[in-house]
């Protein structure tokens, strides 16, 4: 049962990612509802009531009469409305009300064509029984009791509606195949337990990260960023965890943060560690390290490239001209950013640190990827020590705290021991 949950709840999570598939295709559906209502408007029945003489008692012969092709072909004549006898036959619906009372109803888009129908269909029984029957029988004196008048029917507003919310659930089942359909494709990792999985190494902090699209955007946010309480103190826990929490004077600790060209989201990890380790009292210099993919990070390197002459706080901004920058000597902490090709990623150019950390987004990497980054830096004497997450699901209750040989595979109930044998001392 716990296996089956948790797919469901999976699932639920797949669908409530592609939300926006599966609110298109609602939308689509309940769309197309609309448009079938509107173009196949509801019928409208009408009916008209024939009463026979006291004397014929089987109408159920009667009945096969009144739907006969002979009475039909005269109403149509009858009509002159160019109307197919199969159509008319579709429409027309002859059946026993009493034992002497033949009720004749038939279907019309409006209520005048159904009261039209229905009456040109009981004249024409009426008087196909006033000729006598065709093998010679006499006349029977039927006629007609009530007139068609009037119409019912489903109203138009009220069909829209069933239409339109049929069409709106079909939609929204399909957008819920598909979403599964793509999101069971779908190999990037999004929970922190299965970030933490794809590697062996815990998760230190997960924060919502800026996401800044020019230079002015990543200077703002080295000048302006201040984390709320709760990402702060998660910060503050990664920090404490590389022991770079204390650190002070020139006492030439430095941290590498690697993340992915094909994760922009990722990048603004590094600067917002450093500015909240310079929040701390920490001199903290933020260091543009070598990139794989110099597009990837070119506005972030030309915001630094217009602070690095100044302090911003407690923060130092720095842009090396070679590949491979050194520690700043008058910070008591360097960050370094660095960005790595996902495919064939190369640690190897980046500054020697007392740590290394890789932030990947959630939802943005594969457990391959970052594989091939651990593997790359593990090359280069760079050891991941710990994973920070951008942009965590708001779906995800994970931690991602426990490696993966540490987390249990389930949660074992309590065993009930029976039959144990007691020995009583006396």
């Amino acid at each position: 049962m716990s296996e089956q949950a948790l797919d469901l709840r999976r699932s639920m999570q797949i669908v409530w990612r592609h939300k926006y598939i599966v609110g298109t295709a609602a939308a689509l559906g309940l769309s197309a509802g609309i448009a079938y209502a509107t173009l196949h408007p509801p019928m409208l029945t009408s009916r008209a009531v024939v009463v026979l003489p006291a004397y014929i008692h089987d109408t159920a012969t009667q009945v096969v009469i009144a739907n006969s092709t002979p009475v039909l072909d005269d109403a149509r004549q009858s009509m002159g409305s160019g109307m197919s006898l199969t159509t008319l036959n579709r429409l027309v619906q002859a059946k026993s009300l009493t034992y002497n009372a033949i009720s004749i109803s038939a279907q019309g888009r409006t209520a005048t064509q159904a009261e039209d129908t229905a009456n040109a269909v009981a004249e024409s029984y009426v008087g196909f029984l006033a000729k006598g029957r065709p093998s010679g029988g006499k006349p029977v004196p039927a006629k007609v009791l009530n007139r068609a008048a009037g119409a019912t029917g489903t109203p138009l507003s009220e069909r829209l509606l069933i239409t339109g919310g049929l069409g709106a659930l079909i939609g929204l089942l399909l957008g819920a195949i598909a979403a599964l359909a793509i999101g069971r494709r779908d190999r990037r990792l999004r929970e922190r337990d299965e970030i933490a999985d794809s590697i062996g190494v815990p998760v230190l902090a997960s924060i919502p990260v800026v996401h800044p699209s020019d230079a002015a955007g990543w200077t703002k946010l080295l000048e302006d960023y201040k984390p709320g309480a709760v990402d702060a103190w998660r910060l503050r826990k990664a920090l404490q965890h590389l022991g770079l929490a204390d650190v002070r004077g020139n006492s030439g600790a430095s941290l590498a943060i690697l993340s992915l060209s094909s994760d922009p989201g990722a990048l603004a990890l590094g600067p917002q560690l450093a500015v909240f380790a310079a929040s701390l009292g920490i001199p903290t210099a933020l260091v543009m390290g070598p990139q794989q993919d110099e597009n990837a990070a070119a506005t972030l390197r030309a915001a630094c490239a217009g602070a690095q002459a100044r302090w911003l706080g407690h923060l130092r901004v720095s842009v090396p001209d070679h590949d491979s920058p050194d520690p700043q000597h008058d910070a008591a902490l360097t960050a370094v950013v660095s960005v790595v090709d996902p495919q064939a990623p190369q640690v190897a150019g980046t500054m020697r640190t007392t740590a290394t950390v890789l932030g990947v987004s959630a939802g943005a990497a594969t457990a391959e990827q970052l594989a091939r980054v651990a593997a790359s830096a593990a090359s280069s004497g760079h050891q991941i020590a710990g994973i920070l997450v951008a942009d965590p699901a708001s779906t995800d209750h994970t931690t991602g705290r426990l490696p993966e040989l540490a987390r249990p595979a389930h949660r074992r109930m309590p065993t009930r021991l029976t039959d144990v044998t007691r020995e009583t001392r006396r």
